[in-house]
């Protein structure tokens, strides 16, 4: 049975009139990366904020290794590591500086900072200033803050906003690299469509949670979303008008797209060959067929109605 290291029951933040988080069951499993998606405005940020005990639910609970954070709040968070909007660091301070003054107050070892920055590959950098720093190498060094206490959980919010593609490509590799090296789980948030798939693809146990409205209208693996969408079929032919009215007319759900091919819903490749069948019988030259799986862009836009 898969154990949760994170989870929220019915977890609801109000603003005013504005229900900003909306009674949303999250489930993180242990050793995974969740992405948690959603347009600008959605949620996320309120969902992390009560997640790290910043500010209260209104109603609902925030359960973490088994234990109820309004109650466990200290022993829970020594557990955590987060990195929530731009990282907190002193510009006139060295990297190293910048982590020796947070193991002080943490009570860590001098072993956590030399394992914090060779995990997040600033050890040559370190002792420099962190006002000559990149965009990148800064958000590096929060990463560097958040792994200090050697967590199981990490919490990350929008972690490559701001940072160019070298930068985003860095980070995601850092944080895809977290369960399989030291078997943390890692929750982060993202509008960046483009960035969840890539980093679906690269983990092992990648989990997705989409939140749009302030609700969770999705969690699950990537291969349970894209379970909920059909696969469809690109053809092109001699006679596309004929084809389009012949598979029309069979019962397949068929739309002319920008390539000047036809688009048809399907179910897999044997629907696919079943299409070629039909239209060669009819006399139709069928000169491409391919078929594509909706992309996890495709999907959030038709769930969030973008």
């Amino acid at each position: 049975m898969e154990h949760n290291v994170l989870q929220t029951f019915g977890l609801t933040r109000r603003f005013g009139p504005l229900v900003a988080v909306d009674q949303i069951d999250l489930h993180v499993p242990q050793g995974s990366v969740y992405s948690f998606l959603g347009p600008n405005g959605a949620g996320k940020t309120t969902t992390i904020r009560m997640l790290l005990g910043l500010i209260r639910p209104h109603s609902g609970k925030v359960m973490a290794f088994g234990s109820a954070l309004d109650r466990e709040r200290l022993s829970i968070l020594k557990r955590v590591g987060s990195l929530v909007e731009s990282p907190s660091l002193y510009p006139h301070l060295t990297g190293c500086e910048n982590l020796e003054l947070i193991r002080r107050m943490t009570g860590g070892t001098r072993a956590q900072i030399d394992r914090a920055l060779s995990i997040v590959r600033m050890t040559q950098d370190a002792h420099r200033l962190v006002g000559h720093y990149s965009t990148g190498m800064r958000q590096r060094l929060g990463l560097a803050v958040a792994l200090l206490n050697e967590p199981e959980l990490l919490i990350l919010d929008e972690p490559t906003n701001g940072l160019d593609p070298a930068g985003i490509h860095e980070i995601r590799q850092l944080i895809c690299d977290l369960p399989r090296q030291f078997g943390a789980a890692v929750f982060v948030s993202s509008h960046l469509l483009n960035e969840v798939e890539q980093m679906a693809a690269l983990v092992e146990r990648a989990h997705i949670g989409i939140i749009d409205k302030g609700r969770l209208i999705f969690q699950g693996t990537p291969d349970q979303l894209r379970a909920r969408y059909q696969d469809r079929a690109n053809l092109a032919a001699d006679r596309l008008d004929e084809a389009q009215r012949l598979l029309a007319g069979a019962g397949w759900s068929v739309a002319y797209n920008s390539n000047h091919h036809l688009t048809v819903k399907v179910n897999g490749a044997s629907d696919a060959a079943m299409l070629n069948t039909q239209l060669v019988r009819a006399g139709i030259n069928v000169y491409h067929l391919s078929l594509e799986q909706p992309s996890l862009e495709d999907i959030f836009l038709a769930l969030t109605n973008s």
